[in-house]
């Protein structure tokens, strides 16, 4: 007989699985309250372990999201933004001891299977596999805006509840799931209006759980390396006769960061437009914009052979790019290709244009702005500009980033200084690192990109660990050169944890969050 592959499956989640838990949390919740795509991947990246689907046939019909917190956080006053890190997820607390759950939902055409009950199952399991004291949620209580009049007072509905004198069905499921109600949480999830914005505190104790164990919960230590080594290309814009010219100068310096056995080497944005130098006549800004982009496919597969040649991570500056909207019609986009060692090749589309690149390029603002996982840790890429709005490193932070990488293309100091400027408040706002890479030299016969000023740098939160000023290394000003740096990734999540200052811990979600729209259409 022909094995029969089974019809539902409880697996871990992956980063490629965010698109597809997205529809399944719009179905339930409405589009409004979903999980965005990107919230799914920092929950991923910060606790991989934790976060698991349901299968049917094929289908994703369920999905469970947890982390690791101390028995304090869980426990005390709380609201949701403030546990789930704005439904990002936190990597797991150094001395975290219970596992926090803080989403469960089943696709309502498939409630009948009882995949919930499979999905609080696994958390026990994961629960005694890191052998913590327990497990802890905030759970609704949809039967209560019914019997609010009765119950002006939400506990006394909750020992109702307990006592058998009023029903609730979600209450009730999680008793029978083995879990102990341990009191009201006001304001948990103001807009539940089911539940009155409350919430019951669910505790399970591990039977299992040893008073001692010893046993190492699976943060970011203990998925990335202690530390990487970094490397920065100031590179020298200059006029070349071939394409082949400007490959051996690119591959020049791969080569010299792979020789320093560099895990990333980053290159500065627009440094691609060192081609345009090749045509014979000054081309208007509008047709070197265009013919730029007609290098695109040789550049990406160049990059990426070298990324996989010499073993290194490259994020490759920036190139424009002609994208396709449909109907037709297409527009230049600026974009930064992070080609990894392994091969793979992730784009990051600059999403605010200069006011000279929308003047004289035309250049379109992108969408999205997603973390990459790398083998060394997620990082973010930001181009030049981006670095300047502190929403978008953050929005990269809360989906796991370590270290943000920032091409960059200025023409004289005082744009370098804004770049370098908002780079250095990035790395102290989000307690990461920050790497910076522009291009020097000239170009007299490319129109907008005649002079150029650059001191690239590797810079660090500011705090004891670190360098004194926050700068591990830099540059001396317009010279090509390049600039290597080790960045310890433990010196930076113990920061985190327990610095001088406590930046991520430290924020008021009671107060604001970055809120990320999806692209249009």
């Amino acid at each position: 007989m022909d094995q029969i592959k089974a019809k539902l499956i409880i697996r871990p989640a992956t980063v490629a699985d965010a698109p597809a838990i997205a529809r399944l949390s719009s179905k339930v919740y409405g589009t409004a309250d979903a999980f965005t795509r990107a919230e799914i991947r920092g929950q991923v990246i910060n606790f991989p372990e934790g976060q698991f689907v349901a299968e049917y046939e094929g289908k994703l019909v369920g999905h469970c999201a947890t982390m690791i917190v101390t028995a304090d956080q869980a426990l005390r006053p709380h609201t949701w933004e403030e546990i789930s890190n704005g439904g990002y997820g936190r990597p797991p607390a150094d001395d975290g001891d219970v596992l926090y759950g803080f989403e469960v939902c089943v696709d309502p055409d498939y409630r009948r299977l009882r995949i919930g009950q499979r999905l609080y199952r696994k958390r026990k399991e994961v629960c005694q596999y890191f052998e913590l004291k327990g497990i802890a949620f905030a759970g609704r209580m949809p039967g209560y805006s019914r019997r609010k009049r009765q119950y002006p007072n939400p506990a006394d509905y909750l020992e109702a509840v307990k006592n058998k004198k009023v029903r609730d069905a979600v209450i009730q499921f999680q008793m029978n799931e083995g879990y102990e109600p341990r009191g009201i949480l006001p304001d948990y999830i103001p807009n539940d209006k089911e539940s009155g914005g409350n919430a019951v505190i669910m505790y399970w104790t591990n039977p299992l759980a040893p008073r001692d164990t010893g046993k190492a919960i699976p943060g970011f230590k203990e998925r990335v390396p202690s530390s990487v080594r970094v490397a920065t290309v100031q590179f020298m814009m200059r006029k070349i006769e071939t394409i082949d010219q400007f490959e051996e100068q690119v591959e020049y310096w791969i080569d010299v960061a792979s020789d320093y056995e560099s895990d990333f080497v980053v290159f500065p944005e627009l440094f691609t437009l060192e081609l345009l130098s090749i045509e014979e006549t000054k081309l208007e800004p509008a047709a070197a914009i265009e013919k730029i982009a007609d290098y695109t496919t040789r550049f990406v597969e160049f990059m990426q052979r070298m990324a996989v040649s010499y073993n290194i991570n490259v994020i490759g500056g920036s190139h424009p790019t002609r994208v396709k909207l449909g109907g037709g019609k297409s527009e230049i986009r600026n974009i930064a290709y992070t080609f990894l060692r392994d091969g793979a090749v992730h784009e990051t589309q600059k999403l605010h244009p200069t006011p000279s690149e929308r003047k004289w390029w035309n250049i379109k603002g992108g969408y999205g702005a997603n973390v990459i996982p790398t083998d060394c840790g997620p990082i973010g890429v930001m181009i030049c500009y981006d670095s300047e709005f502190p929403e978008l490193s953050r929005h990269l932070v809360n989906q796991g980033a370590l270290m943000l990488f920032v091409p960059f293309c200025t023409d004289e100091r005082r744009g370098f200084l804004r770049v370098r400027y908002c780079c250095q408040a990035r790395a102290v706002e989000n307690q990461c690192y920050v790497v910076t890479s522009g291009v020097v030299g000239n170009l007299p016969n490319v129109e907008n990109m005649d002079v150029h000023y650059a001191e690239s740098a590797i810079l660090t939160p500011s705090d004891f660990p670190f360098a004194r000023d926050g700068v591990a290394a830099d540059t001396a000003p317009n010279t090509e050169t390049i600039a290597i740096a080790d960045l310890s990734l433990d010196a930076l999540l113990t920061a985190r944890q327990s610095g001088a200052v406590q930046n991520l811990k430290d924020r008021r979600f009671d107060l604001y969050r970055v809120e990320w729209t999806q692209q249009p259409g």
